[in-house]
């Protein structure tokens, strides 16, 4: 499974930068540009549309996480962001909300891709058990644009992690001891205040137990 995955990968980022999100080829648009269509607010921070893109911002300072309503097992994740502040954010796959407290807002559980425009974007840390379980390679963390628009990439077959940020691999996991195999895509706002984050042209390419795919160009 895992010479598929990198297989597979490698060839998705081989595509020219317009064909990376082709329509149709079994792509999925998770976000229409235009309204929170099949997503769900959980907790009390912004998640609003401007201008084309999903707008978070802090309000009250708790955890906050825009989930699918939809569930989702392989595939291959793509997305772009832009941290207009500094402060953390992330992008979890596989994951669910477990409670909501009043104190610091919802708790999720799941594997979340690091979102930070001052360290280790890429890496993957898993909420609600076990923390950091794979840190960016070097040049991974050299990868980000703190005020730009950032390519971000995930994907996830079985237990096997791969992300790509910018085109650089930041990390390429096989996970020990997996306990998540479906769940939600998640955004987030972290505790704290202060967060400001934008994302667009989220795309999501279905992998079924034995993929054979030609991306659509």
């Amino acid at each position: 499974m895992k010479r598929l995955l990198v297989t597979l990968f490698g060839l998705l980022m081989a595509l020219p930068a317009w064909a990376q999100a082709p329509a149709g080829g079994g792509w999925v648009s998770l976000f229409n540009g235009r309204d929170l269509s099949g997503w769900k607010n959980n907790g009390r921070e912004k998640w609003v549309v401007d201008d084309g893109t999903i707008l978070g911002e802090s309000t009250v300072g708790h955890y906050g996480y825009l989930t699918t309503e939809k569930t989702y097992s392989d595939f291959v994740l793509r997305l772009k962001f832009k941290c207009e502040t500094d402060g953390n954010s992330g992008v979890f796959t596989r994951s669910r909300i477990t409670r909501n407290s009043a104190e610091t807002g919802p708790d999720i559980e799941g594997m979340q891709v690091e979102v930070d425009p001052t360290r280790h974007t890429g890496g993957i840390y898993e909420s609600g058990r076990r923390g950091w379980v794979a840190m960016p390679v070097p040049a991974g963390e050299q990868a980000i644009k703190p005020r730009d628009w950032n390519d971000l990439e995930i994907a996830a077959e079985g237990r096997h992690y791969v992300t790509r940020l910018n085109g650089v691999q930041c990390v390429d996991f096989m996970d020990p001891d997996p306990k998540f195999t479906e769940g939600v895509i998640g955004l987030q706002l972290h505790t704290g205040g202060g967060v400001k984050i934008r994302f667009k042209d989220i795309y999501l390419l279905p992998l079924s137990t034995n993929p054979s795919i030609t991306p659509s160009k």
